[in-house]
């Protein structure tokens, strides 16, 4: 009896037993089952979110009114019309001819047009000074000083050429017209035709370009307000760095003057050779300076083989801050001038000088002044001392007005009176419109 109910109690463990590992491995099916349901779930899930952006979108496109299928209909259409274009000239391009004619006008220059007018009340009563000419531009009236055309454009790869015409009430002239051949060797450039030659600061400067008004006097009264130029030739030289300069220069002129009258340093239309060494150096990122070392040597108009010979150091200082150009740039230029007037009782020994400065206050006005003094080349004693004080408002880089001040002291004979009369000292007050259509605007050449 006993026998029988142990085996009966074994013969139940043994069921209880299997019983329990048969839900354990249930379970364990059963959790098994619950992760790859999660996992389908995430999967599902992400594509419900990449579906409802898509649906967005596309609502989004179409209550803006974008007509997207009639959008990409043109598309295609063009695309067919580009491939049928290209097949066709592939297929004719033994027969068709085709015309640059309508691209003639890229051959073209760059054409401006620019204007220089000006009003000017002055105590001075000389027909001398009145009078537009070689000594002035004119006092007591108004003026159109010049229109200027111009014409810039690269001839071809290795030349350009540019040429300027001055039109004035009572003459038309050509002020500039040279062709330049670029990038010779030797860093050499060279110059053929008409045009002003390096020499100082300011002489290649065109009148509408210049820091005040009018030229220094001390200019002036060497070479007239027509500067110092002529038809030549001329060569301009990069040289290795001299003197722990940033850039060296070497020009080199050779020309026939320049119309003008006795007074002046030189003879009308005879031979001039003249030179500049130019030495430039950074200051800083903001700022740099220019030496210039300027000659010139022809025949005066002593007549026979009498020379006359002018010397120049220049000097310029330009401040310009970086990211702050548009309001603020200081500008100072120096020349020192000697001349050697030869004559046939001896030599006659002169000199002068000038200084110039301009100063942008904010993103349309400058305010500058200059002061100079000459003395006559033919004649030492006779010498002339000039201050000018000028505020310039630019409209736009295009259109320009200057009001000037200008007080001219003077110990000079007035040539058009009497032997022993002088010409007066004069107060000035000038105001100056200038205007340019076109790309060529009021910068220095």
């Amino acid at each position: 009896m006993k026998t029988a109910l142990k085996i009966t109690i074994s013969f139940l463990l043994v069921c209880i037993s299997q019983q329990l590992l048969s839900q354990e491995e249930l379970i364990k099916q059963l959790q098994d089952s619950i992760k790859r349901i999660d996992s389908e779930l995430r999967i599902i899930r992400s594509d419900y979110y990449d579906l409802s952006g898509k649906i967005d979108s596309i609502s989004l496109v179409q209550a803006t009114g974008a007509d997207t299928e009639d959008d990409l209909q043109k598309l295609l259409e063009e695309a067919e019309q580009l491939a049928a274009a290209e097949k066709e000239e592939d297929l004719g391009a033994s027969k068709k001819f085709h015309s640059g004619m309508r691209q003639q006008q890229a051959l073209n220059p760059n054409i401006s047009v620019g204007g220089d007018f000006f009003v000017t009340k002055s105590s001075a009563n000389e027909s001398y000074l009145n009078e537009p000419g070689e000594a002035s531009y004119g006092n007591n009236g108004l003026f159109l000083r010049e229109m200027e055309v111009a014409f810039v454009a690269p001839l071809d790869p290795f030349t350009r050429g540019k040429s300027f015409i001055s039109v004035t009430k009572a003459d038309i002239s050509i002020e500039e017209a040279y062709m330049e051949w670029l990038n010779l060797p030797l860093n050499m450039n060279l110059k053929a035709g008409i045009f002003y030659c390096e020499f100082g600061p300011l002489n290649r400067y065109h009148d509408h370009a210049l820091p005040q008004f009018d030229r220094p006097r001390a200019l002036v009264n060497l070479f007239s307000n027509k500067g110092l130029g002529g038809t030549g030739l001329a060569a301009s030289f990069m040289l290795p760095k001299i003197l722990f300069a940033q850039a060296s220069s070497l020009d080199l002129s050779f020309m026939k003057g320049s119309r003008s009258d006795d007074r002046y340093s030189f003879n009308e239309r005879e031979l001039l050779y003249v030179g500049q060494f130019k030495n430039f150096y950074d200051i800083t990122t903001n700022s740099y300076f220019e030496v210039r070392i300027s000659g010139a040597l022809g025949r005066n108009p002593e007549g026979d083989d009498n020379h006359s010979a002018v010397g120049s150091l220049g000097l310029e200082y330009k401040w310009v801050p970086a990211g702050r150009e548009k309001y603020r740039t200081f500008d100072w230029k120096t020349e020192l001038l000697y001349c050697s007037y030869e004559t046939p009782t001896g030599r006659i020994k002169s000199k002068g000088f000038y200084t110039s400065v301009q100063n942008k206050v904010s993103a349309r006005f400058w305010i500058g002044g200059r002061i100079g003094y000459s003395e006559l080349p033919f004649d030492r004693n006779q010498n002339e001392w000039d201050f000018t004080l000028n505020i310039d408002f630019w409209q736009s880089e295009f259109v320009f007005t200057r009001l000037q001040y200008q007080y001219n002291s003077r110990n000079i004979i007035n040539p058009d009176g009497p032997i022993f009369g002088n010409m007066p000292n004069d107060h000035t007050l000038l105001l100056q419109v200038c205007w340019a259509m076109g790309p060529h605007k009021h910068e220095s050449y």
